[in-house]
């Protein structure tokens, strides 16, 4: 907590008026552009990666940036995930909602350890929330990785938007990846599909008046990577790819 008050502290002398300033500026009319999904992970900062200011994004961070499918809800039952979707897809309108994972996540770390059965059962998630979190929401994930055998060289299908609407993916081809991170870029992109379960969204996502991005983070290198549907991969984002995904996206979801 010192550590804490002390930022509050630098905050107000160093930060505070410009903020407050901002604050000001998109006071009653904030217009955010998209909502941002990633890992609670506390490397990760994703206002500042993307240096994005007040008022630019929707964030919704838990373990392992999880999106859980709308199958797992009945009646009432939901979780701040989907209700993030709706406070900014329906009551915003924003277009662009965005799953960012990341490297050498401990939620996709712990994950991969629950394709034991020994890790996952039943006594084990009674007793441990995250175990019984990654279990429920991260099943789907962990499957379709281990349906790969090992093998990344051959391509994983995903539903993107509709269910006619798939795309292919190749995971870490290079193999410059841990198979935890691999992991984490295969449960990045099931998150898209997830988002696309959810009936309150259907009739924009057939008007592709809204789009689902996966980027990916790694946290020793800083490089982020968006995946291309084009290239069929995640591919770095720098000074040479750049304009070659700001064209994908502008033809891809005009």
């Amino acid at each position: 907590m010192e550590r804490i008050l002390r930022g509050i502290m630098r905050y107000r002398v160093l930060d505070r008026a410009s903020m407050v300033k901002q604050f000001q500026e998109v006071r009653d009319n904030p217009v955010p552009k998209a909502i941002f999904y990633t890992c609670m992970d506390s490397r990760m900062i994703p206002t500042r990666f993307t240096e994005t200011s007040v008022g630019d994004m929707f964030v919704v961070r838990n373990a392992g940036n999880l999106i859980p499918h709308s199958e797992h809800f009945v009646d009432e039952m939901t979780s701040c995930e989907p209700a993030g979707l709706e406070l900014s897809c329906i009551v915003n309108d924003i277009r662009h909602v965005i799953v960012c994972g990341h490297s050498d996540c401990k939620a996709m770390n712990l994950l991969y350890k629950l394709k034991s059965k020994e890790e996952s059962n039943i006594e084990q998630r009674r007793i441990s929330p995250l175990k019984s979190w990654l279990c429920t929401h991260g099943k789907t994930s962990l499957n379709k990785f281990l349906q790969m055998d090992g093998d990344f060289a051959k391509p994983m299908l995903f539903t993107a938007e509709t269910p006619q609407r798939k795309f292919v993916a190749y995971i870490d081809p290079e193999n410059k990846f841990c198979i935890e991170d691999k992991l984490s870029q295969v449960n990045t992109l099931q998150q898209l599909q997830n988002v696309a379960s959810y009936g309150m969204l259907k009739k924009r996502l057939e008007k592709h008046d809204l789009h689902i991005h996966a980027l990916w983070f790694d946290i020793y290198t800083g490089d982020i990577f968006y995946f291309s549907r084009r290239a069929k991969r995640f591919i770095i984002i720098d000074e040479s790819t750049y304009e070659c995904i700001l064209a994908e996206i502008r033809r891809y979801y005009s």
